[in-house]
């Protein structure tokens, strides 16, 4: 994955990354039981990712075209408060999530893989694709990661921006500090 020094240097400057969800975070998958319940597959690396990004306080969003109990579960899991579901129009959606957060879209990364991300793709200051996504999309995109939606994308795209923001490290410790915390509080004393 090649970035240029402009790319570099605007990712730096990513205050929120907002992401669709399927075809992302998933591989876009949509699997329905017998009894009509959806359920989809979510990377544990992704999440892991994903937490370390909260833990630097890098803002995240999801946005995605379905409506989905599952989707919410797991921003809640993530700690991810903006959630918006059943999106026509992700320009738009971007548009009004900015601006009630306080952020410039040029400080705005988004992460999408297929056509109906693409009017989000092309406001946002850092448009980044996972390596499956739409020719359509990688050929718009700035940054391509190496990764298949659900398969390590978003992970990538975090760790993208807080290495350009010099965090990643910082982060990742505070993070393994506060999952290691409720351990430490069980140990005997004197262990």
């Amino acid at each position: 994955m090649r970035i240029t020094r402009g790319v570099q240097r605007r990712l730096s400057q990513v205050e929120l990354l907002v992401m669709d969800v399927d075809g992302c975070l998933t591989r876009g998958d949509v699997i329905y039981s017998d009894s009509g319940a959806e359920a989809k597959a979510f990377n544990v690396k992704d999440g892991l990712g994903l937490r370390v990004a909260v833990t630097a306080g890098l803002q995240l969003a999801l946005i995605t075209g379905r409506l989905s109990s599952v989707v919410q579960r797991r921003a809640r899991d993530l700690r991810i408060v903006e959630v918006l579901q059943r999106v026509g129009d992700k320009e738009i959606a971007l548009r009004a999530l900015a601006a009630k957060r306080g952020v410039s879209l040029e400080r705005v990364a988004y992460l999408g893989d297929d056509l109906n991300d693409r009017p989000a793709l092309r406001i946002a200051g850092v448009a980044i694709a996972p390596s499956d996504a739409a020719p359509d999309i990688l050929a718009e995109a700035h940054i391509i990661v190496d990764a298949r939606g659900g398969e390590g994308a978003a992970r990538q795209a975090v760790e993208l921006i807080l290495r350009a923001q010099g965090k990643w490290q910082a982060a990742v410790d505070r993070y393994l500090e506060e999952i290691a915390a409720p351990d430490r509080a069980r140990r005997p004393v004197g262990a």
